[in-house]
């Protein structure tokens, strides 16, 4: 069984030089997006957090994970027809170009989101 990865750097790096590429291109995408998020390894794989988790990815054999939670795939269900999906996440094909706009977009969603349920518990704790 392999060590988990102590950075997003090391998780990338585990992966053959096409992967590794997609990967990268996949983290500067949410980092542009979410510019305030920390980067993390959680669940074993890299994970942006912001207020909270906020989005996660991956690499498989033969397509990258992009978990934005049930709510990211939800909001953008139309617009991710042409992909596999489940209840928080997008299967992205490795031999096909990554979605950089939906991704960004739906990463601002999440961010968006993030912020609202913030200041939703923020003003529960002021009347408190």
């Amino acid at each position: 069984m392999q060590v988990p990865a102590k950075n997003i750097d090391e998780y990338i790096a585990r992966y053959p030089e096409d992967v590794q590429i997609k990967l990268r291109k996949l983290r500067e995408t949410i980092r542009k997006a979410a510019p305030k998020a920390t980067e993390a390894i959680s669940y074993g794989i890299p994970t942006f957090k912001y207020l909270g988790n906020l989005v996660h990815f991956g690499g498989f054999k033969q397509h990258l994970s992009f978990f934005p939670g049930a709510s990211g795939v939800a909001a953008f269900e139309k617009e991710l027809g042409d992909f596999e999906t489940s209840k928080g996440t997008i299967q992205l094909p490795l031999d096909k170009a990554l979605p950089l706009k939906l991704v960004r977009n739906i990463v601002k969603f999440r961010v968006m989101q993030a912020e609202e349920m913030a200041a939703l518990k923020a003003g529960k704790k002021k009347k408190k």
